[in-house]
């Protein structure tokens, strides 16, 4: 525990802000493209959606951040984070199979109740959201197949390959987390549980 405030300083702090700020320049694109170009058209609930997905990923983030200093651990909530934040602002904007009418793009909300329900389960240890993340990234992997094996947008702008590709991206975006958190659970070991 003294470790942990040691390490915190100013730079701790400053890493638990940027999160936010970066939050606030995302929210801020869309109103600035629409100061020149018409082809971005967002009103106030389209502000308000995404303001409230930056609010929830920020503040998982931030909640991380205070109850660990292992780099690691941290790291791989961050990439976990946005892995979902950008697979609901994808699934809800332009639809990842077919467009974003298709409700065959509800199936990612069983990808992220995969990831939320193993972290509950394993009370957020870092062995167990390994375990977890691995298990999203094969629900992940599920819908891409199930989405090809039915032929779900098929006939969208986003056909068979988009499908393909971004079940590969996300797929490998909760990979890379769960192997993070792999890495902080030996370092757990290798140094002690912390008091």
């Amino acid at each position: 525990m003294a470790r942990n405030a040691q390490e915190g300083g100013g730079g701790r702090r400053r890493w638990r802000v940027t999160p936010w700020i970066v939050a606030a320049l995302i929210l801020l694109l869309p109103l600035m493209a629409m100061q020149f170009t018409e082809e971005v058209v967002w009103d106030m609930t389209d502000f308000a959606v995404a303001g409230a997905m930056l609010f929830c990923a920020c503040g998982v983030y931030e909640l991380t951040a205070r109850r660990t200093g292992n780099r690691a651990y941290r790291a791989g909530v961050g990439i976990a984070v946005v892995a979902a934040f950008t697979l609901v602002w994808m699934s809800l904007a332009v639809g990842i199979i077919g467009s974003e009418d298709n409700p065959a793009n509800s199936m990612y909300g069983g990808v992220l109740g995969v990831g939320i329900l193993g972290a509950l389960l394993v009370r957020f240890q870092p062995s167990g959201m390994a375990r977890a993340l691995a298990a999203t990234a094969l629900a992940q992997a599920s819908v891409g197949v199930i989405a090809l094996i039915t032929g779900s947008g098929s006939a969208g702008a986003n056909g068979p390959g988009a499908v393909v590709v971004l079940t590969g991206f996300f797929a490998a975006l909760w990979l890379v987390s769960a192997w993070l958190f792999r890495k902080a659970a030996r370092e757990q070991v290798a140094t002690g549980p912390a008091s």
